[in-house]
């Protein structure tokens, strides 16, 4: 693991062109920086930063000169949707399984972590996989929800 202080990064703005209320809007513009870094080992996002160092040693816009050229879709479109898909996941994910099940989920490791104990982790942990396991069930085998018809005709 990486240790010492982490430096800022050089450069990393955003910037939005000024425009005028009744003219065309002026999208920002992003410059692609490449951060390297160090940082504590009780750094809590010690994994985040170190996939930020690796993947910022590659060149994204290849794939997405690619995908531009194939599809017909400017590399500027196809960039400000990666970056949107990407940072909504998570609240993509909650509307994908909701705000109850959310809490449903965390219970068990709540419940470990007030206790403190690695045998009650190890429980969560076997809660969390029966819970998963029960919603992963249709999607294994559809077979296991009757058939729905949309009128009362359908036998």
């Amino acid at each position: 693991m990486m240790t010492g202080r982490a430096r800022r990064p050089r450069g990393g703005t955003v910037t939005t062109v000024p425009h005028d209320e009744t003219g065309p809007r002026k999208e920002p513009v992003l410059r692609l920086d490449r951060w390297d870094a160090t940082w504590p080992d009780d750094d809590p996002h010690a994994n985040f930063k170190s996939d930020v160092v690796l993947y910022g040693r590659l060149d994204p816009l290849a794939t997405l000169r690619g995908m531009s050229e194939n599809l017909g879709i400017p590399v500027g479109a196809l960039a400000r949707y990666v970056l949107a898909r990407w940072a909504t996941g998570g609240s993509g994910g909650l509307l994908e399984i909701g705000p109850v099940m959310v809490h449903r989920l965390w219970e068990p490791i709540a419940e470990a972590e007030r206790q403190d104990s690695d045998g009650e982790r190890l429980r969560a942990y076997h809660r969390l996989r029966e819970m998963i396991s029960w919603l992963k069930l249709p999607l294994d085998d559809p077979s296991v929800y009757p058939a729905q018809y949309e009128d009362d005709t359908a036998e």
